[in-house]
């Protein structure tokens, strides 16, 4: 980078912050992002989404009536919305959370009642394992999609993380629970194993086969103070209300840093969860070799240098 250029970026990073600031300021209205952007608007029944900080996202889960058993609609939500998060300008982190008495029963059992309904249309063997192919994909699919998403996604748990719960988190990128929430891969209790991603990420999340191995061939409850201390999750508050507060604040943190900086970090330290030390050094110098003349780049540098306010990074 020449010396002019760090001169001139040095200036645009000084401006005053009022001016900068609303030459930034983030689209608030999610019933006026365009369908280009891919905004989530207001048509969910699953879900409630919400913007309460600068370029964070809260989604919660929303049917509270029903312990927010995940049902099918609620499975196609989850991947339309993060999807649509994952190149909507505005937002640079999410916060995922749950209204109620508990984070999440689990899969809801009467769509697969349903499934089962489904299922006995036909007796031929190859169909049967056709409709079950498609619906366990479109339920990977949805999980995966936290994990796919450019954007840091944290969780936020209360109370009960059940099942399809536990898929759901170990594919976010940060976990804090209140004191009481409590968690269970409790699939093995209704005769299957877990098809949706606790069996890759469980063992990965814990940094421990035999613990995962333990709680996946059990089913057995774990609680919250046993999930901090393996590191299923980071950390622990004491209700709700707290919970959110400290997600969100955090949130907030991650929104402030520069986006290009942030995306290019989970696109790296994912891959190099598959791959050896060496590959993964190997794809962060090829990111790299193009992030490094961001303008991001250079006006953190620059307030880092001046010890200047932080800076205002503009969207993507």
């Amino acid at each position: 980078m020449s010396l002019s250029r760090l001169n001139t970026l040095m200036k645009l990073a000084t401006q005053p912050t009022a001016i900068r600031a609303i030459q930034m300021q983030p689209q608030r209205n999610l019933s006026a992002l365009s369908s280009e952007s891919a905004g989530p608007g207001g048509h969910f029944k699953t879900l409630a989404i919400s913007s309460p900080k600068p370029f964070v996202y809260h989604v919660e889960l929303h049917r509270p009536s029903q312990l927010n058993a995940i049902n099918k609609q609620m499975w196609m939500e989850i991947k339309e919305c993060i999807d649509g998060l994952a190149i909507n300008p505005d937002c640079r982190a999410i916060v995922l959370s749950a209204a109620g008495k508990h984070f999440t029963a689990g899969i809801d059992l009467n769509d697969m009642m349903n499934l089962g309904q489904a299922l006995a249309e036909t007796d031929d063997y190859a169909r049967k394992g056709i409709i079950l192919e498609r619906t366990i994909k479109l339920y990977q699919d949805s999980i995966s999609s936290l994990e796919q998403c450019p954007k840091p996604v944290i969780t936020a748990v209360h109370r009960a993380c059940i099942g399809a719960g536990v898929d759901l988190i170990t594919a976010s990128d940060i976990r804090y629970c209140t004191e009481d929430a409590f968690f269970q891969v409790k699939e093995v209790d209704i005769g299957m194993a877990a098809d949706v991603g606790t069996l890759q990420r469980l063992p990965k999340v814990v940094g421990s086969q035999s613990l995962a191995r333990e709680l996946c061939y059990t089913g057995r409850r774990f609680e919250a103070a046993e999930a901090h201390s393996s590191g299923m999750v980071s950390r622990l508050f004491p209700d709700r209300e707290s919970l959110l507060s400290g997600a969100l604040a955090l949130a907030e943190i991650i929104a402030s840093k520069s986006p290009i900086a942030v995306r290019t970090t989970k696109e790296n330290m994912i891959y190099s969860l598959e791959h050896t030390n060496q590959q993964g050094l190997d794809h962060i110098r090829l990111l790299n070799k193009l992030n490094l003349q961001s303008e991001d780049f250079a006006q953190a540098v620059a307030a880092q240098l001046t010890k200047d306010e932080k800076p205002v990074f503009a969207k993507l």
